[in-house]
């Protein structure tokens, strides 16, 4: 068995057990709300069923083991399907392309995320927006290479998710070190968060550059090895919403809103949020399309 196939199920049976140790959260009891039911569209509401595709482990939202999802994305749209009155499946495929590609094609109804919100990819898709985000870098701890900004990456191996915005503004910031005479960044971009952060682990890689919850997660379970850094630095982002994605012009997008904000007004996304740590992520108000604009 490969070094990496041994460490990826390492960190998955670590992914298992902080899942089942999160306590109950205590959630309201659920019913269907026929008004949101009756917005749905009618292929879903005569199939009684929708397909969320993720493309991967993003704890603590998306906790990926085998077929099974768990994690804060997990919790509510199990909420979300008991309030439009649907069983909610989910289907994982690698990589974010493949997951935009997957929901325009209409093989998923859609993705729960959260996924980055951009002004560029809302060219293609609507987004219902349902927490906040910042991007931060993970490293060895004690950070050995000194990665404290986006300026001093130059030089260094930064792993990124493929497709995503980290590896948009990495690879913008790869230039301007080129531009500036620094070292060059070796841009490493993997198809998921497990393979990322092995990589910072293994020292195959300086630094994991990406959302601060899934890593401040990765980070807890890491045994000492890894620490946060860059943390309360913008990093080449303003204000980061993400959310579920639908195609564009979708009927499901209002509906999603508005059951998240359900979930909201009755106590359970800030149950489910707290129950996974992710307090500091959590906003008032659910929005379609509230992102910005990706650093070019």
């Amino acid at each position: 068995m490969s070094f990496k196939k041994i460490t990826y199920l390492a960190l998955a049976s670590l992914m298992i057990s902080s899942a089942a140790l999160a306590q109950d959260a205590g959630l309201p009891k659920l019913s269907v709300n026929e008004e949101l039911r009756a917005k749905l569209p009618e292929s879903i509401r005569t199939a009684g069923k929708m397909i969320s595709v993720n493309n991967g482990s993003f704890p603590p939202y998306e906790i990926v083991t085998g077929t099974e999802l768990t994690g804060a994305s997990a919790d509510l749209t199990d909420a979300i399907g008991e309030v439009l009155g649907v069983k909610i499946a989910h289907e994982t495929v690698g990589g974010l392309p493949a997951l935009l590609a997957g929901i325009n094609s209409g093989r998923y109804q859609f993705a729960f995320g959260p996924v980055g919100d951009f002004k560029s990819r809302e060219e293609a898709n609507d987004f219902v927006d349902w927490v906040q985000e910042f991007v931060v870098f993970s490293v060895q701890k004690g950070n050995p290479k000194g990665i404290t900004s986006l300026d001093t990456a130059c030089g260094k191996r930064i792993a990124v998710m493929a497709g995503g915005s980290a590896e948009r503004v990495i690879q913008v910031q790869a230039e301007k070190c080129k531009t500036d005479g620094k070292g060059a960044i070796e841009v490493q971009s993997f198809t998921d968060q497990p393979s990322s952060i092995l990589a910072v682990r293994s020292k195959r890689s300086d630094a994991f550059f990406s959302s601060q919850a899934p890593l401040t997660y990765f980070v807890s379970q890491a045994n000492g090895q890894l620490e946060l850094t860059g943390v309360g630095q913008k990093n080449g982002f303003e204000d980061l919403y993400q959310g579920a994605v639908v195609p564009k012009g979708s009927p499901l997008g209002p509906v999603l809103r508005d059951a998240v904000r359900l979930l909201m007004d009755n106590g359970t996304y800030a149950a489910i949020m707290k129950k996974w740590g992710l307090e500091n992520n959590m906003i008032k108000e659910p929005g379609i399309n509230l992102g910005g604009t990706l650093p070019k």
